[in-house]
């Protein structure tokens, strides 16, 4: 097993429900302060954080190969999530798809990944003509590497959770729980954050 692989049992013992009734259109299910209050929360504990990035190679919807490797020199986030076609999954691919612009501006590339097929990504991206890219992980190897998988006694369970790796292929954040709503406004808000911080080039 991979060494940054590992279980999320208290972090998961509530949200799970909550999480997975979260859509895009839902009026006052929860506020943004709260849903950021939860997530920072998880993420302040998460050990992923400042540590290498897992490099992984996975098909897009296009079937063509994707590569931590090739995303070096730039930033990226990889949001995981459970299926396509989903409320809540749905409502992730549609504010990232809506902040391409933004994540383009900041240097940033999005990728979206989960155990689907590359043809049911590319139905997805197709229906809701998403400029983001869609990884095909049915093993879910790169998921478990990133945290985003979990053994249960029933199979395996997707985490939806999203780490932000910086150009030098280092996580700089990480989200092991996520609420759909709203979340790529806070993941472009962090990565704006952190590269203020960054020093000028020369």
């Amino acid at each position: 097993m991979n060494r940054w692989a590992y279980p999320w049992p208290v972090l998961h013992s509530g949200l799970a429900a909550l999480v997975g009734i979260t859509v895009c259109m839902q009026a006052g299910c929860m506020s943004a302060e709260r849903a950021a209050e939860i997530e920072t929360a998880a993420a302040e504990r998460s050990p992923l954080t400042h540590k290498p990035a897992p490099d992984f190679a996975l098909p897009n919807q296009d079937g063509e190969t994707v590569t931590l490797q090739a995303q070096k020199g730039r930033w990226a986030v990889l949001y995981f999530y459970p299926a396509d076609g989903t409320p809540g999954c749905t409502c992730q691919a549609q504010e990232f798809n809506k902040s391409h612009a933004q994540f383009q501006h900041l240097s940033a590339k999005v990728f979206g990944v989960s155990p689907d097929s590359v043809a049911s990504h590319k139905n997805v991206a197709d229906k809701y003509n998403l400029k983001v890219d869609l990884l095909a992980d049915p093993d879910q190897h790169v998921m478990e590497a990133y945290a985003a998988s979990a053994k249960t006694p029933f199979g395996r369970r997707v985490i939806r959770s999203t780490a932000l790796i910086d150009p030098a292929g280092n996580i700089a954040y990480h989200w092991p729980e996520v609420i759909p709503q709203g979340h790529a406004d806070r993941v472009r808000a962090k990565l704006d954050e952190l590269k203020s911080g960054e020093p000028s080039s020369p």
